[in-house]
């Protein structure tokens, strides 16, 4: 008699699901599919250039629904570069475009990104912020000089930009404040002082968008784009299978979309209702003298941190001679403190990437952060710190 009533409920809580899955993957999916705007992706120079997609628009080679909003419009000069116009700082060149961490690399048309520092660089009116990990981002208030020409001894600290320079002076840049450094040369005065962010090697600078969000389609290998050409919102479609045996690409998604979130609240409910009845059915037909006891799995909370202070001493330190002499000649300055190095001073290196810094600026930003500072490679050793919680002392520890 039980038996016979469970599966009578059962069968009704399987008829009711597909009912729902039927209605919505035939009669709702084939319009919220067929709205989509999915855009081929373009470039300047198909060799050279970075590929063009969504959240981004080329103008005058792709539709206006390709792009998320104006501030992500991209153009081609005639040079066949990819250029981003920032409404408070002008043109500049994108270098490259990392839509899974969403990443863009900019820099300068005339390759002197400091002289945009010097006339009030700004993001502000375009959706972009300096990147990319917050509140961890080495940006410095710095103090650029104008120096005569025959300035030759660099004092500690100063670092001497080419592009600002001529024939008839120099340009030195030098952080705000530093009490470490030393006065500027008697021949040298200030001209201006500006924020100036972190730079890469190739003075591109990386700068990071947060809406749209698509980062989860990027990695599972989807397309993002529009529900349709005139709301914000996005969606992720053609996400590939990763299962050569699975069902097919249409069908997962017609699973998602036309059960998960139209009819997901009303199959909770019915069926919540029917295993009710099972429950009430089976209390009365077997009254029960043991008690249930439920076990709570520990969750493990994660907190990302940088590296411990033996882990950074294990690093290994260079003392530099009068030479200066390093195993790459042209690394000749600290890109976190934008200082050359000097005689008797000790450089450390990562060894994963063999990055050269000095020793207090690199040890400071690994407490931070456990990957290089400029190629964000993740040293061996490093790790996070993984306390774990739990609400019953007689619970085990799992593995999660």
């Amino acid at each position: 008699m039980f038996r016979t009533f469970h599966s009578r409920v059962r069968m009704a809580a399987f008829q009711i699901f597909f009912s729902i899955f039927f209605f919505f993957c035939f009669f709702f999916l084939p319009q919220i599919a067929s709205s989509a705007t999915i855009c081929k992706p373009s470039s300047c120079d198909s060799i050279q250039t970075p590929p063009v997609k969504f959240p981004f628009r080329l103008r005058g080679s792709q539709e206006e629904a390709c792009g998320y909003d104006p501030g992500f419009d991209l153009s081609c000069n005639n040079q066949d570069q990819t250029i981003l116009t920032l409404p408070s700082s002008g043109d500049f060149v994108v270098a490259d475009i990392i839509y899974s961490m969403q990443w863009l690399y900019i820099s300068d048309l005339e390759q002197c990104i400091f002289r945009r520092f010097l006339h009030n660089f700004s993001l502000s009116g375009s959706p972009f912020q300096l990147g990319p990990y917050p509140p961890y981002d080495l940006h410095q208030n710095a103090t650029f000089y104008n120096c005569s020409s025959n300035v030759t001894n660099m004092h500690f600290g100063y670092r001497p930009i080419d592009c600002l320079g001529s024939d008839d002076y120099k340009v030195l840049i030098a952080g705000t404040g530093r009490v470490d450094y030393s006065p500027p040369p008697a021949s040298c005065r200030a001209i201006g002082t500006a924020m100036v962010p972190f730079l890469q090697m190739d003075d591109s600078l990386l700068i990071r968008w947060d809406e749209p969000s698509c980062e989860i389609c990027e990695e599972s290998g989807g397309d993002c784009a529009r529900l349709n050409a005139t709301s914000p919102e996005v969606g992720c479609y053609n996400v590939e299978s990763n299962s050569q045996t699975g069902l097919p690409r249409s069908a997962k998604y017609g699973i998602a979309v036309g059960v998960g979130v139209p009819g997901a609240l009303c199959v909770i409910g019915l069926l919540g209702y029917l295993f009710g009845l099972v429950r009430a059915h089976t209390r009365s037909r077997r009254p029960s003298n043991t008690e249930s006891s439920t076990s709570m799995i520990p969750q493990r909370i994660v907190f990302a941190t940088g590296l411990d202070g033996p882990t950074i001493e294990s690093y290994p330190k260079t003392l530099l001679g009068e030479s200066r002499r390093l195993p790459k000649p042209n690394d000749n300055t600290c890109p976190i403190c934008l200082s050359e190095y000097l005689p008797k001073e000790e450089l450390r290196t990562i060894p994963e990437c063999n990055h050269y810094f000095h020793v207090n600026c690199i040890d400071a930003w690994l407490k931070m952060n456990a990957t290089c500072p400029i190629c964000r490679k993740s040293p061996d050793g490093s790790a996070l710190t993984t306390p774990w919680s739990t609400s019953s002392s007689s619970s085990s520890l799992l593995e999660v």
